[in-house]
């Protein structure tokens, strides 16, 4: 008697319930998987440009068409250009990271203590922006050195740590067909192609131009109303 009854309420909740809101949460996630989505960025790899705790827009279709959950592609109609912040799946672990494309196929890429050379050339430097710098802790601030990278098609900012032992001086390499050098704006702290290598182009994800949301990790995850919305150099 109670398994007649409950088989057909169980069988209608399926029907009602359960089955739309897995078609619903399906749909969804392959949206984002496919078309857009943003990026938690826990690191500072890429500081100024963004900071730990900010939540990044990802344009996925910047590039390509992708089999949703999966990074086959269906169709092509553009490459990742110089100076732009894509995320990608590193080389050495599988792991999302957002970095900036510096060195495009068959690019010469060289660092000589964190002055970049191009093809031979070297990149000139500017003064960054008081604004940008100040998005950077005050107390920080004096610990850190700021610029204007000055690339053939546009320009970001970069920051380096003085006080950091690290290695300021790479290359030169030669970016191989169908990969991308990236490198993190906060140069003296970034896990980027100097160590994992170039990118394959089927490992991009896509396109990132502007700061969503963003909460200061320091502050009990305060927001930070003033990035809220805000395109990315």
């Amino acid at each position: 008697m109670k398994n007649s009854r409950w088989k057909p309420a169980a069988h209608r909740f399926w029907l009602e319930w359960l089955k739309p809101c897995l078609i619903i949460v399906f749909v969804t996630t392959a949206l984002r998987s496919a078309l857009a989505d943003w990026n938690d960025v826990p690191t500072g790899s890429m500081k100024p440009t963004i900071l730990e705790g900010d939540r990044v827009w990802v344009n996925k279709l910047a590039y390509d068409l992708k089999v949703p959950f999966t990074t086959w592609h269906l169709a092509e109609w553009g490459e990742p250009q110089r100076g732009e912040v894509v995320v990608f799946f590193s080389p050495a672990n599988g792991m999302r990271l957002v970095k900036r494309v510096i060195g495009l196929p068959g690019d010469r890429v060289e660092l000589r203590d964190n002055r970049l050379f191009l093809n031979g050339r070297a990149v000139d430097y500017a003064a960054l922006a008081p604004a940008t710098i100040n998005a950077v802790p005050a107390a920080q601030q004096p610990h850190h050195d700021f610029a204007s990278e000055q690339l053939p098609a546009r320009s970001h900012p970069v920051m380096a740590t003085p006080a950091l032992p690290v290695q300021r001086s790479f290359g030169p390499t030669t970016v191989p067909a169908g990969h991308y050098f990236m490198l993190g704006d906060n140069r003296d702290n970034s896990l980027d192609s100097r160590y994992f290598g170039p990118v394959p182009r089927e490992q991009i994800v896509g396109r990132s131009t502007a700061v969503v949301l963003s909460f200061d990790r320091e502050r009990w995850f305060a927001p930070r109303w003033d990035r809220f919305f805000t395109a990315m150099p």
